[in-house]
């Protein structure tokens, strides 16, 4: 017998890559293009490095009560995790432990399926309609939870907020999670529902709308009581999760109202401007609510386009997964690289 017989065995979860060339104009994981609020630059460089001497607070407070106030939410429904991935993986771990499948669409966060295989929880993926929009009513079945992303990646669909409402209210007996990662830039979240429903999850995050994917900070609100399970099962794992710097940036970032709305509009109006740009080079994508265009083009491949893009610095994402190989998931830039893509998109058509 072999120690390996007893080794859990997954396949990993697969990130966009992050190229180590340098002047490329990268558009391939969804960063936001514009800095964090000017009140971190200025945090950090004046950070006073013996707070490193100490533990962090395990329960993140200053955090915690800084989210609470933004989203005018109590401290109680708010729990933190380092990136949303680490938020979920814990709300996975929490919360998914009947033999029923958990249910979640077919293209989506990928994920979804690597945290079911790690933790041995079954699942079901539901087919999205051609258009890629989810048919809510096959989320009304009986299942051991439901895991929907919304607006969704890599599509940038949303589901409008009453259908969301609908499948929680289908779902009483189990947690519904909605990963509400790119909500900012245009779609309607489910956070007033957490007052109205006790077996609702959602999970935001700083890595898109507030600059800050390479400090890893993510959050949810739901009931008290569902927020306690999910910290219960964290401090189980780790009882200091969130470093001292993380924390104060963090608290920083999320008290810029200004910034955040000035920030994600400009994404918004760059994205509206480059689907027009788009359609008239003769792209075809769905309405997009996200910092990404998810397109393709009926007269030339999606490895075709990739590669012609690449060998001109400029980097997207391309699955080469059924159904969706033939589309570019397009992360939206500075005004500036947007329009080098353009030209370079004009060149290859």
């Amino acid at each position: 017998m072999s120690w390996e017989e007893n080794v859990r065995k997954v396949v990993p979860y697969t990130p966009g890559e992050q190229p180590k060339i340098q002047n490329i104009i990268k558009l391939n994981t969804n960063e936001n293009p514009y800095p964090p609020a000017p009140a971190v630059a200025e945090a950090l460089k004046n950070m006073d490095v013996d707070k490193f001497r100490k533990y962090p607070d395990p329960t993140c407070s200053i955090l915690v009560d800084a989210i609470a106030k933004f989203y005018n939410v109590s401290s109680k429904n708010v729990f933190v995790g380092v990136g949303s991935d680490d938020v979920l993986a814990d709300a996975f771990l929490t919360f998914f432990n009947s033999d029923k499948p958990v249910f979640f669409p077919d293209i989506t966060y990928s994920f979804y399926d690597v945290w079911a295989n790690l933790y041995r929880i079954p699942f079901k993926q539901m087919p999205l309609a051609e258009d890629f929009t989810i048919n809510k009513e096959d989320y009304f079945a009986e299942n051991g939870g439901v895991v929907i992303a919304n607006p969704n990646a890599p599509t940038g669909v949303e589901l409008p907020l009453k259908d969301i409402e609908e499948i929680v209210q289908n779902n009483r007996d189990v947690v519904v999670i909605v990963d509400e990662a790119y909500i900012d830039f245009g779609g309607e979240s489910a956070l007033p529902l957490i007052d109205k429903y006790d077996n609702l999850l959602v999970v935001q995050t700083f890595s898109k709308s507030r600059s800050m994917a390479g400090m890893r900070i993510g959050y949810a609100f739901g009931n008290e009581k569902l927020i306690k399970y999910l910290s219960d099962v964290k401090y189980s794992i780790n009882s200091y999760t969130m470093n001292t710097t993380t924390l104060e940036l963090g608290t920083l970032a999320i008290s810029d109202r200004y910034y955040f709305d000035k920030t994600r509009n400009m994404v918004i109006d760059t994205r509206e401007r480059v689907k027009k740009e788009l359609k008239n080079l003769g792209f075809e994508f769905a309405d997009s609510k996200t910092n990404f265009i998810f397109a393709k083009h009926p007269k030339k491949s999606g490895k075709e386009i990739f590669a012609n893009l690449r060998s001109r610095g400029i980097i997207v994402r391309r699955f080469d997964l059924p159904r969706i190989d033939e589309y570019l998931r397009i992360s939206i830039g500075t005004d500036e690289e947007m329009d080098t893509l353009i030209r370079a998109l004009k060149e290859i058509i």
